[in-house]
């Protein structure tokens, strides 16, 4: 495999991340658009002239095709969005926006969400066009806007309305898996590394509470106060136990973490399991059940005015087959008086969890770290993967990285000190490549 590859997809994702692509989900921040320059100009670099899509102003995408050997198979997607989400340069130990290298590790909003997959793709596709490697089928590479805001103007947007760009393509690779986490057996054997292979994804409801009430002086009793009614059913529903709920990959994964270890697990209480799972605790507990967090709330303007209407935003992630669940139990806890309106509802995905491009995915973690394994999960968030489901496409997540055993990896996504060891960014370049030449 390519050192040269490997390292150019190190100084791609330094130099992504020092771009501020901040999506505060308005349009109103610098969003993708000189990080979409930047892309664009990597290829034009090497030839290649993408399509370049911008449904908005500085809401930019770009999608190129590389045509395989065999183009009766249908194609391949590998996707990564350029937004990320904003960040506090208060609270960082380093500025996030300068790419600052600090014993081999490349700090930055967005090392980990996700510019080192970017990085990764973006060296590979190079590399491709370079050396005249054709892939076994078509890969269709897309750079991708506003991920972090749903895909409006992104993955979405192109599926509804530039669909043709991913003609003939029946699955994708993208984030969040891909990254290993250490498993120590109870006998004292040596650790080994497992690749987490998301293969599902929670669906996610963004819906809001209204109150209606009677509107009146603050100074005279009022029993259809619209802000205790919204108190009430917003106590009634953070109360609501919403059970365990166990999926096939989540049960795969703890049938897995079990077997490696040799620590038993219960169905009855598999969050005491969660210990093992190391720095991807925090995204498998997401998985365990249906949740809906309450995350704003919106009532009155004046201290002595009692207002008609109350409001709170709820996010809600539910699990594959939950949809109509979510919707009857939180409008029956919301109760009377009490509505529930839905924003944005996105349904969740759950693809075959074996198959040839599993196969490939396998073999090439096995080529770059033998011994290792990979195992499916489900993830607690979701990616640009849900809008490629609208064409029967099965998205996968494997951003690849081989991680230290102590990297606590889950809070870095979003989080303060966001980063990455660039060593992983030069093994998830070599994983990527064997998948794309072996696929």
């Amino acid at each position: 495999m390519s050192l040269e590859l490997a390292d150019e997809a190190v100084r791609i994702t330094t130099e992504l991340v020092r771009i501020d692509s901040t999506n505060y989900g308005d349009s109103s921040g610098p969003c993708e658009y000189e990080a979409a320059q930047y892309v664009l100009g990597l290829l034009r670099e090497v030839g290649l002239e993408p399509e370049y899509v911008e449904p908005a102003p500085k809401r930019s995408s770009l999608v190129v095709r590389i045509p395989g050997a065999d183009r009766t198979r249908p194609g391949l997607i590998l996707h990564g969005h350029l937004d990320v989400v904003p960040a506090d340069a208060a609270d960082w130990s380093h500025d996030p926006f300068a790419g600052d290298v600090v014993d081999g590790v490349l700090y930055g909003r967005g090392a980990v969400d996700m510019k080192d997959m970017v990085g990764m793709m973006l060296a590979n596709l190079r590399h491709l066009v370079t050396n005249a490697v054709t892939p076994p089928r078509d890969i269709v590479f897309a750079f991708l806007a506003d991920e972090e805001a749903g895909g409006v103007w992104g993955a979405e947007w192109i599926v509804r309305n530039r669909p043709e760009l991913f003609a003939d393509c029946s699955e994708a690779i993208s984030e969040v898996g891909g990254y290993s986490i250490t498993l120590q057996p109870s006998d004292g054997g040596p650790a080994t590394r497992s690749y987490l292979l998301q293969t599902a994804e929670k669906g996610y409801a963004w819906m809001r509470l209204r109150a209606t009430g009677r509107a009146g002086h603050g100074s005279v009793p009022n029993d259809e106060n619209a802000i205790v009614r919204l108190a009430e059913a917003i106590v009634r529903i953070d109360g609501y136990d919403w059970g365990i709920d166990l999926i096939a990959p989540v049960i795969t994964l703890f049938d897995h973490v079990s077997e490696v270890t040799g620590i038993p697990w219960s169905p009855d209480d598999p969050a005491a399991f969660l210990p093992q799972f190391g720095g991807a605790r925090q995204f498998v507990a997401g998985t365990l059940a249906n949740t809906a967090n309450l995350t704003t709330l919106l009532a009155g303007k004046k201290t002595n005015v009692i207002p008609g209407i109350a409001e709170a935003s709820i996010d809600c992630r539910f699990l594959p087959g939950s949809d109509d669940k979510i919707l009857s139990t939180l409008r029956e806890l919301a109760g009377d008086h009490v509505e529930l309106i839905i924003d944005r509802m996105v349904p969740p995905l759950d693809v075959p969890q074996t198959g040839p491009l599993v196969d490939a995915i396998a073999a090439a973690i096995d080529a770059e770290d033998p011994g290792a394994s990979v195992v499916p999960y489900c993830l607690s968030a979701g990616t640009d993967n849900k809008a490629l489901g609208e064409l029967g496409i099965h998205g996968y997540g494997f951003a690849p990285l081989r991680l230290p055993a102590d990297l606590d990896f889950a809070p870095l996504f979003h989080g303060v000190d966001e980063r990455v060891p660039l060593d992983a960014i030069r093994f998830g370049a070599r994983v990527l490549q064997r998948i794309i030449e072996t696929c």
